[in-house]
């Protein structure tokens, strides 16, 4: 029913076909591969929230190739879950992620780069439909700064630090902090952190600039980000889903095509049980129970 709607609304849809498709309940949905599987990251659930910790603390969280293949692996388990409804991503307390891992990659050439398609990994966390938060204790340096970016969400612990040193080998970001950052942070500070390798933002920086939305005590930051994360599960998910959807997408399209498509999306949820669930509990002054239907 939404997939004829939104096709004639807009000429060229999104994923919203995709994003309404997903709430059938005779869909079949992958559970989460038990947290024994990975040999480099931890999972667990929160109620309706799922928790991935990167589990590299020798190496502080140096994102190998396995340890993304291990993440994208849990981030498409819980995507594919009907019972989560938001997810949050974490390091130690000492470092989020110190970056890529330098000696996996300093013997590639521009063939291996390129045609391996050395990045591709990184990019699959963008097509995760259901939030992320990002709960950044100690170092996000470089991939790590990167990796907390891709996210939707980010919250900080006090000692919490981010940069991007990548030109301090040679090189420069490779996934997204020279995008990424500068839509955060701006141009002239992008241009410090990316340029120079060395200015790194303090968490207290961070949030000033609008990089991170919530600065608390390290040992209190996962349960502040599983709190917002429980909230954001509690409601209907095809809203949030089309919300986060939509938001990314301001950065893409020009601002009259992202209102035609937030038009033809507000609408859409007309068609729903969770909006005549949510403004019929309103009337009502009662909660709402949504169903996501």
């Amino acid at each position: 029913m939404f997939k004829n709607f939104i096709s004639t609304s807009i000429t060229k849809p999104l994923s919203a076909q995709k994003s309404v498709r997903s709430f059938s309940t005779g869909s079949v949905l992958r559970q989460a591969a038990p947290a024994s599987t990975y040999q480099h990251i931890l999972t667990e659930t929160r109620g309706k929230v799922a928790l991935v910790t990167l589990n590299r603390p020798k190496a502080l969280n140096a994102l190998c190739n396995d340890l993304f293949v291990e993440v994208n692996d849990a981030m498409k388990n819980f995507d594919d879950d009907e019972n989560i409804g938001a997810i949050v991503l974490t390091g130690s307390e000492k470092a989020f992620a110190a970056g890529a891992d330098i000696k996996e990659m300093k013997d590639n050439n521009f063939v291996d780069t390129y045609k391996k398609d050395f990045l591709g990994h990184w990019a699959k966390i963008s097509d995760v439909k259901k939030p992320i938060i990002a709960a950044v204790n100690g170092y996000a340096l470089g991939g790590g700064c990167e990796l907390a970016m891709s996210c939707d969400i980010i919250y900080a612990g006090e000692k919490a630090v981010f940069g991007q040193p990548e030109i301090n080998l040679g090189i420069i970001p490779g996934a997204g902090g020279t995008q990424r950052l500068v839509r955060a942070v701006g141009k002239s500070r992008a241009m410090e952190m990316v340029l120079g390798g060395g200015a790194n933002l303090t968490a207290t920086e961070a949030q000033s600039l609008g990089l991170v939305s919530k600065v608390v005590p390290a040992d209190q930051l996962i349960d502040e980000a599983v709190k917002t994360a429980s909230k954001i599960a509690s409601k209907s998910q095809a809203s949030v889903q089309m919300g986060k959807e939509l938001i990314n997408k301001s950065f893409e399209v020009p601002l009259s095509a992202g209102l035609r498509w937030e038009r033809a999306y507000f609408q859409a949820l007309f068609g729903t049980a969770d909006q005549k669930e949510g403004m019929g509990a309103f009337a009502e002054k009662r909660k709402p129970n949504f169903t996501n239907n």
